[in-house]
């Protein structure tokens, strides 16, 4: 894969809205435990499709990206924690919820057609 593709440039633009809402959180909330977790989770997801792309082996990417899937997993959790416990209001975390869906969405579809020609 190249490194200008649509997920790569996609989860990137995701990592910089997350360390921007992470600011938020801590400046204007004042909420450190929570949005720790939300910044490496949500950044950890381009760190791995990166590392993906520049895998050893269809395995060795296979496996990155599955790690990316898992991280946008949790990213989403934390984006609908902070949502439920009023640090974020629903108007705040909309646009980001569902960038963090689309980049789950897109990665199934990376891993569904990456196992079929393992």
């Amino acid at each position: 894969m190249k490194d200008n593709n649509a997920i790569l440039d996609k989860s990137m633009k995701f990592a910089v809205r997350i360390v921007k809402m992470y600011k938020y959180l801590c400046d204007e909330k004042h909420e450190y435990i929570l949005s720790k977790q939300l910044v490496r989770s949500g950044t950890s997801i381009g760190a791995n499709i990166h590392e993906a792309i520049n895998g050893q082996s269809r395995k060795d990417f296979l496996s990155k990206m599955y790690v990316a899937f898992k991280e946008a997993t949790e990213t989403e959790y934390w984006i609908n924690l902070l949502t439920k416990t009023d640090y974020i209001t629903e108007k705040e975390c909309g646009g980001i919820l569902v960038d963090c869906v689309e980049i789950k969405k897109i990665l199934n579809s990376i891993i569904k057609t990456t196992k079929l020609s393992i």
